[in-house]
């Protein structure tokens, strides 16, 4: 069953210098419960696509539906449906671990005490049962990743959205990010869009990838499959199929990655 469908889906920005197009028509379905790895240099439209699919950016052309509601006629529908943890992140350093959940709750509008049972909850799955009363500037980058994912988890969300999750994180806090994800989808059936940077991360973690490069999709499938495909043989590194389907190397590990 897919929980994301997107038909042509494309985004125009108006510049100085005249019209850009981010996002040129994607075309893409994501099924219930699947880990998809959204893959392409930078400027290829990553962001920008999944900004659109999470109603902070208005499509500029094209229909998308998420977890069944639709992007331009229930965009309430498709935030109630779904969780988003940006690159950035954004939590308060002066604020504890504690006030940030329980704030996020109240904005959900759970009461009071439903916000705090809720963090209770959050900071349980997510290991941040210990760190609940420090602050939030305290916390190591890994620590910091995780309050995000609890954050857009608060509301139990069928869809979400992680915009380059663990750039920036040491090797020991990446793997704990990517065995969060995959518990997310086992224990919760949570459907889990990603975008990185990182190539053996969408090799390990993803289902299946789409790739994407001058703002429409120029690849998909199972990474074995596109090895296959692109690479000569399901061994074949993800690099190097990455680099046959867009003529281009990934962003190195340390590249800020451009929001577009």
């Amino acid at each position: 069953m897919a929980i994301i469908s997107t038909a042509q889906l494309a985004r125009t920005f108006a510049t100085k210098r005249g019209p850009v197009e981010a996002v040129r028509g994607i075309d893409l379905t994501v099924r219930e419960g699947e880990i998809l790895g959204f893959l392409g240099p930078n400027g290829a439209g990553k962001t920008t696509t999944l900004r659109m699919l999470t109603t902070l950016l208005a499509p500029t052309g094209g229909a998308a539906t998420v977890a069944g509601h639709d992007l331009a006629t229930d965009p309430a529908g498709v935030r109630a449906a779904c969780g988003y943890v940006a690159q950035s992140g954004g939590v308060d350093p002066q604020v504890t671990v504690r006030e940030e959940l329980v704030t996020q709750g109240r904005l959900y509008r759970l009461t009071k005490a439903r916000a705090a049972e809720r963090a209770d909850e959050l900071a349980r799955d997510l290991d941040l049962t210990g760190l609940l009363d420090r602050k939030c500037g305290a916390l190591s980058g890994g620590q910091r990743r995780r309050l995000d994912i609890a954050m857009a988890l608060t509301h139990r969300p069928k869809v979400l959205f992680l915009d380059e999750p663990t750039t920036g994180l040491d090797p020991g806090s990446r793997a704990d990010l990517w065995d969060l994800v995959r518990r997310l989808r086992a224990e919760y059936g949570t459907t889990v869009f990603l975008t990185t940077h990182y190539l053996d991360e969408a090799d390990a973690l993803s289902d299946r990838l789409v790739v994407v490069d001058g703002g429409t999709v120029v690849a998909e499938g199972t990474p074995a499959a596109l090895k296959r495909e692109y690479g000569g043989s399901p061994d074949a590194s993800l690099q190097d199929t990455f680099l046959a389907v867009t003529g281009r190397s990934a962003a190195p590990a340390d590249a800020a990655p451009v929001a577009v």
